[in-house]
């Protein structure tokens, strides 16, 4: 193959970031790795998204305690990827919160999503021999369906499904005292979208749902936080942009019976100029460009991913 597959060629340690982006609201942010959201309440800790492994959980826990000795009562998952929730159990968590919808997609598809990530992200899997001591697959303990409001003591936190978009299960987290919120990979800030389980007709209303919230802060999936109601529409709109241009020249040739092959040169001519440069970029399009191709021919529910079905669609378009 002329590139590495997926992440396998980025091995480099990443530089950590701890950004208060509200009263007793943290973001931890290691340049394009996933993100990490900490709310402290009045009594207790609330974690939004694991890491992948728990050796990587300890880091964030680290962080925490560096600002906090409340214990952790409550860890928020956004979305069912193994590179989000497998390093859950080091938080000890009593209370692990998914969507309904999210839970359904680790019944259906977790242990292949498991393995088709763990090669696609070798550096963030490093502690592999920590996860396999523990459950394979990481459940909550709630769900909920539409809404759910948790109080930490007298902060109210709500978790919301406000539509489709990186999957099909999304939940953020508003903190409404400060106005602030988590929003896993919905949103991203100068890293490319992982599209490959994705709703591309969906996720620009589902940005704009966010954005009709007017908040101050955003904690997104990857990248920077976002301080500052322009940073945050900034980063809103880059994700619109980053989502229908993947979507919209993949649609054109695929509706009209261009092969997939076609359908990657013709995403590449409209995204290399403008996110070339985005972390993970490479990584992401193929399996965004795979994944765009069957939506534009109608098929809603994305296809699970496998190891084998991964190597063998970037040998087609990256090889």
């Amino acid at each position: 193959m002329s590139k590495k597959f997926a992440s396998q060629g980025d091995m480099a340690e990443k530089k950590i970031s701890f950004t208060e982006i509200g009263k007793d609201l943290w973001a931890f942010t290691a340049e394009g790795d996933p993100n990490t959201g900490v709310i402290i309440g009045d009594d207790s800790v609330m974690i939004v998204e694991a890491q992948a492994t728990p050796e990587l959980a300890n880091k964030v826990i680290e962080k925490v305690r560096s600002v906090t000795d409340k214990p952790i009562s409550h860890l928020v998952l956004t979305h069912y990827h193994a590179v989000r929730v497998l390093g859950a159990a080091a938080y000890k968590a009593p209370t692990v919160i998914m969507s309904q919808k999210a839970r359904s997609m680790v019944v259906e598809r977790g242990a292949e999503d498991r393995e088709s990530e763990f090669m696609r992200f070798p550096r963030l899997f490093m502690g592999y021999d920590d996860i396999a001591k523990v459950p394979p697959l990481t459940w909550p303990t709630t769900t909920f369906n539409d809404r759910m409001t948790v109080y930490l003591g007298k902060r109210r936190v709500d978790l919301r499904f406000v539509g489709r978009a990186h999957t099909a299960g999304d939940i953020v987290i508003h903190v409404p005292d400060a106005n602030v919120m988590f929003t896993g990979d919905i949103v991203e800030y100068h890293s490319a979208c992982y599209c490959g389980d994705g709703h591309f007709n969906d996720w620009p209303g589902t940005l704009e749902a966010i954005r009709s919230f007017d908040v101050e802060a955003i904690a997104p999936g990857r990248g920077d936080a976002l301080v500052g109601k322009d940073m945050v529409n900034k980063a809103l709109t880059a994700t619109a942009d980053f989502v229908s241009s993947t979507y919209k020249p993949v649609a054109r040739i695929a509706q009209g019976g261009g092969s997939l092959k076609d359908a990657w040169d013709a995403c590449r001519a409209e995204c290399d100029p403008k996110f070339a440069d985005y972390a993970i970029y490479e990584h992401c399009l193929p399996f965004n460009v795979a994944r765009a191709y069957d939506e534009a021919l109608g098929i809603d529910t994305p296809r699970i991913w496998t190891a084998q079905r991964d190597a063998d669609m970037w040998a087609q378009l990256q090889g």
